[in-house]
């Protein structure tokens, strides 16, 4: 399976949740995972599974996720299988009603991502996931890694 994770990350987080998704995935040869800053337009030809991860920063992707999604054409992943994580706050962490509801209004950035991912052309082969984190630079909660390893081997599954 030729599969590429292309994730960006302002703390580290979003980057440990990519390499533990692809080490989970399989091997070097056919698993790549890359900063959204290192990716070429080549890179996505020939796949048949794409994964991207971004921060969930106001309620969106980063910019560099969103503008490196909107490059690709309308069928650009026409039979490329493809799925979409964020890290994010939970909202039993979030003190104030208010933030809460914005947060719940506004969503994350794994949804905004999936629904570029399929207006390309691509397969959505597993919900968006979150994986949380306890602050804005982190660290990533206990357990998140694991659940990015068992999230991984759901996607393997569906291959």
């Amino acid at each position: 399976m030729k599969a590429l994770i292309i994730y960006d990350s302002f703390f580290g987080n979003t980057e440990q949740i990519a390499q533990a998704i692809g080490n989970a995935l399989g091997s070097q040869e056919d698993v790549e995972i890359l900063r959204v800053s290192n990716v070429n337009p080549e890179q996505l030809t020939g796949l048949k599974l794409l994964i991207v991860g971004s921060p969930t920063r106001g309620f969106r992707p980063t910019e560099a996720i969103t503008g490196s999604l909107k490059r690709i054409s309308t069928n650009g992943l026409k039979g490329v299988k493809v799925a979409a994580f964020d890290t994010r706050f939970s909202t039993s962490d979030i003190e104030s009603s208010a933030l809460r509801f914005l947060v719940k209004t506004g969503g994350y950035a794994a949804k905004r991502i999936a629904n570029r991912l399929k207006k390309s052309g691509g397969d959505l082969i597993m919900p968006p996931e979150g994986f949380f984190v306890r602050g804005t630079e982190g660290p990533l909660k206990e357990g998140e890694l694991e659940r990015a390893v068992d999230w991984a081997k759901q996607i393997i599954a569906t291959q």
